[in-house]
């Protein structure tokens, strides 16, 4: 088969007892492009010089996505309602394979004058060490994860850690 020809297999239906499904199709050198069963994509380049995201900074892609849907939906519900949110994050790997995250921070930046600092603060703690299962998946292996805000109110610029998981599940709260 030739270079970023599509195989049968690409085009087959997801596994029915899978809960998520996702196919990267190969598109020559080191490069992917992934769709989801959902219709999310993503295009995937291993080859430094080259346009696409590595697959760890995907990772961190993941973790960020599936905080900020969590505290804004928790926000959302408190009648909170915020001007501008992003969520950044960063971290450290391993100089030697297979270069894991040792270290990741999530800092989460909001404005707006009626947002409650501490409805921020449980917010991010409930997705941090509740809700989130990309933050479990990390915290499960030896990445420690720093889970922190910058607030900008009507009370001025306000800044904390909320609280740190991992490693090996530390910071989770118990499965029941």
């Amino acid at each position: 088969m030739s270079e970023g020809t599509v195989s049968r297999t690409d085009r087959e239906e997801p596994d029915p007892r899978a809960d998520k499904s996702i196919v990267a199709r190969w598109k020559g050198g080191l490069g992917f492009d992934s769709d989801t069963e959902f219709g999310g994509s993503a295009v995937m380049e291993g080859q430094d010089g080259r346009r696409g995201a590595r697959p760890s900074e995907l990772l961190l892609v993941a973790l960020v996505g599936c905080t900020a849907m969590d505290v804004i939906s928790i926000l959302l519900k408190k009648r909170q309602r915020p001007v501008r949110y992003a969520v950044r994050s960063w971290g450290q790997q391993r100089t030697t394979h297979p270069k894991t995250f040792t270290e990741i921070v999530v800092e989460h930046e909001m404005e707006g004058d009626d947002v409650d600092v501490e409805a921020m603060r449980r917010a991010i703690e409930l997705s941090a060490t509740k809700y989130c299962p990309v933050t479990a998946h990390i915290a499960q292996g030896d990445t420690r994860i720093s889970h922190r805000y910058r607030l900008r109110n009507r009370d001025g610029e306000q800044r904390a850690e909320v609280v740190m998981t991992g490693p090996r599940g530390e910071g989770l709260q118990p499965q029941s």
